[in-house]
Order: structure tokens, then C-alpha cells, then sequence
């Protein structure tokens, strides 16, 4: 942990101003070569001849390259992540009273696509120290009706792919087969997982391109990896209104100027993420013997992304002195932090109503000890140090019972 020398000396940093964001509005690092890309594939689209395409280059080569980096056969580029996990649910024909087991510790995104494909939310318990849906709960929960298993890469780090996936297979369904795994790596482009990187294992999975993600297509974008042949097909056909597969859809497509800014993005994603690794290592160094902190868990195999640097209370701290930390590092220091995310069902009316009965106590208490420190790539040593001599300051008032 920082010695006192080191926390005096770092807290001489300018306060942030304005504060950093506990998740920043631009997650990635933009330059003139973005700005350059939209340029070009603007001025190709003058030529009345070409317009802005459907599907045209180089909306297919930033395809072809996503796939290339995630080791699939397909990528499928979509408007927004959203519609990825709509497509992804209704791939799945789910009739009445079908079921998808959806870790609760969430955001509202992949349980409100069950709830629109018409499938009935079971809520999955979290491992507590990866706060990834726990295959152990999955299977207790898998049923005759259960239909898919729908983890979370959350906040950067990888699902227990390989589990979940053999829990699936040992539980098959009497029509489908092995239950299918399909992922939500919104948060979590760039990580890996045994060798591969996420959007390889599963079914499916779905990454964000969002404005506060790992890397961003002009604030808004997501693309669906799989080695399925059926799953792209399905993908492809029903984000332009689903002809070719004689299915529902609507308009998701990816704009050629996305896709061009997307390609330069792509270029940049290992540095993004090498970036935010090297932070987050120092940051577990300079948090080493702080007891009341517990920094992020990196299983044996998995490469965290730190899309957020998710941090834990004790027990005893949980809620009242866990906000305060987070009020403090805000209000004094600049810092903005965030529970990334309490359970669905706590946050969200709809979801509440229609998963009455399902509680969680393992997420509950987690989620009221858990709380995300702001990171991001564009992050100095010395703002990285002011940051976590920050932290060390308010905990220690706290602990004296300031």
C-alpha cells in the first residue's frame, strides 16, 4: 500500500475538473485518424452512384476484422447492442412459459430482450468473487423449460464460459438439444478467455460499441460474433427486416462511416486494453493492504479488461459507509464511482413485476458491498496514483470514524 509520504505527495494533483465520471463518456481514445476515416468514407458516399450503401464497404471489412479478432467464423454489425440481444433472444423462438436463466447483477439490457422475446426470466446468483453468473446456481435452477443460459461478461471481465457451457450439455432439451450459452460482452470487448478471446466461446455474443465502451463506432454500434452458420444468417437477414429468413425484423444496420471509424478503433483496441490493464495492475499494487478494499479477481486463464475496476467493502461496511466512500471520492477528490450494477430486479419496475418471487441474497449483499472506481485508458501514473491515494484517504477517515 502507498506509504504516507507517497499519499501526501500524490494528493498534491490538480482535483479533476470536472470530475472524472465514474464510467467516461468517451471509453476509448479518439484521434484525427477517426476523424479521417468518417471524412473519407463521407466523400466516397457523394458519388450518387454509391450513396451511403446498404451494408457497403467498408461496413463488411470491419466485419470480416472483428471476426479475425475474436477467432470466429462470422460478425454480424448491428446499429447498437440492444438489437443484438433482441436478435439474439429471438433466434431462440421462445414460446410461452420458455425460460433463460440471466444473472440478475446486471444492467437492464439482456433481461428486458427475454422479456420482449416473449421467454420468462429466471434470475441467476452471482460468484461472489468474480461477480459472474455462477454455473452451480445455473444448474439448479435449469428446468425442462429452459431455453438458453445468458451470461454477462461483466465489467470487462469473461464468463465461465467453458462451465456454463458443459451445464448446458448435461442438461439437454427435449426438443432443442444442449442448452445453448450466448453472451453479453457489451462491456467487455478486447478481454479474453483460455487462450481466446471473448465473443469465441457460446452461441452467440453480443458486443456494444457504445460511447462509453472499450472502443466506440461514433457513440453508438454493436456487432454479434458466432461460428454458427444459422445464427448469422438469422443475423444478418433480420437486421434489415428478416426476408431472407421470413422473420420479424427491422432496420439495425451499421453505418459505412461507423464501420470505417470502427476499423481505426479495432486498430487501436489492444493498446486501449493493455492501457487499462497496466492501471488496474498498479492500482492493486497501491491498494495492497488496504483491508477494507478487496480489488478485482482475475481467475487463472481469464484477461480482465477493466472496462470498470470493481471493488469490494467488508460486510460490516456494506450500503451506508460504502456510499459515503463513493461520496467522498466524488465531492473532495473528483472521482466519480459506481455500483456496477445492483440486481435488475431492484432497479427496474418492469423487471420486478415480472420475476415476482425470485430474490437473491448472494447478489443483494454483494451489490451493497460493491462499488467501480473510475479507469480509463487516457489515465496518467500520476492521476492513477492520485486516485488511489484518494481512496486510501477517505477509507482510513471512515475506519477512524470520520
Amino acid at each position: 500500500m502507498l506509504s504516507s509520504k507517497r499519499i501526501q505527495k500524490a494528493l498534491k494533483h490538480p482535483k479533476p475538473t470536472p470530475p472524472w465520471g465514474a464510467e467516461p463518456l468517451l471509453g476509448s481514445i479518439y484521434g484525427e485518424e477517426e476523424i479521417d476515416a468518417a471524412v473519407a468514407a463521407m466523400r466516397d458516399s457523394m458519388d450518387f452512384k454509391k450513396g451511403f450503401g446498404f451494408s457497403a464497404p467498408p461496413i463488411p471489412d470491419f466485419e470480416q476484422a472483428f471476426a479475425r479478432h475474436c477467432g470466429t467464423k462470422h460478425a454480424v454489425a448491428i446499429n447498437s447492442a440492444g438489437p443484438g440481444l433482441d436478435m439474439a433472444m429471438r433466434y431462440l423462438k421462445l414460446k410461452r412459459g420458455d425460460e433463460v436463466i440471466v444473472p440478475a447483477v446486471n444492467y437492464q439490457a439482456s433481461p428486458l430482450a427475454v422479456l420482449g422475446a416473449g421467454g420468462k426470466i429466471v434470475w441467476g446468483d452471482i460468484d461472489p468473487r468474480t461477480f459472474e453468473l455462477d454455473p452451480h446456481d445455473v444448474e439448479r435452477k435449469i428446468t425442462p423449460r429452459t431455453r438458453a443460459i445468458f451470461p454477462v461478461h461483466m465489467n470487462g471481465l469473461s464468463a465461465p464460459m467453458d462451465d456454463l457451457i458443459a451445464v448446458g450439455k448435461r442438461h439437454p432439451h427435449e426438443k432443442h438439444g444442449p442448452i445453448p450459452v450466448i453472451g453479453d460482452a457489451a462491456r467487455a470487448c478486447g478481454g479474453g478467455y483460455k487462450g481466446t478471446r471473448i465473443g469465441k466461446k457460446g452461441l452467440m455474443t453480443v458486443f456494444s460499441f457504445h460511447t462509453m465502451k472499450n472502443m466506440t463506432t461514433l457513440g453508438e454500434g454493436g456487432m454479434v460474433t458466432t461460428d454458427d452458420d444459422e445464427v448469422e444468417k438469422f443475423c444478418r437477414s433480420v437486421r434489415m427486416y428478416g426476408a431472407a429468413v421470413e422473420a420479424w425484423g427491422t432496420s439495425n444496420v451499421m453505418t459505412k462511416v461507423q464501420a470505417a471509424v470502427g476499423l481505426v478503433q479495432l486498430g487501436k483496441l489492444d493498446g486501449f486494453i493493455a492501457a487499462r490493464r497496466r492501471l488496474a495492475k498498479a492500482r492493486d499494487e497501491m491498494l495492497d493492504g488496504l483491508k477494507e478494499v478487496t480489488t478485482p479477481y482475475e481467475p487463472r486463464g481469464s484477461e480482465h479488461s477493466y472496462y470498470l475496476y470493481t471493488c469490494l467493502v467488508p460486510k460490516e461496511w456494506a450500503g451506508e459507509k460504502r456510499d459515503r466512500i463513493m461520496q467522498m471520492m466524488a465531492d473532495e477528490f473528483g472521482i466519480c464511482c459506481v455500483v456496477a450494477n445492483r440486481p435488475a430486479y431492484l432497479s427496474r419496475k418492469l423487471l420486478a413485476q415480472n420475476t415476482k418471487g425470485q430474490r437473491l441474497p448472494v447478489s443483494e449483499a454483494i451489490t451493497a458491498r460493491l462499488f467501480c472506481v473510475s479507469i480509463h485508458p487516457a489515465m496518467d501514473d500520476a492521476l492513477n496514483e492520485y486516485i488511489c491515494a484518494a481512496l486510501i484517504t477517505c477509507v482510513e477517515r471512515i475506519r477512524k470514524g470520520g
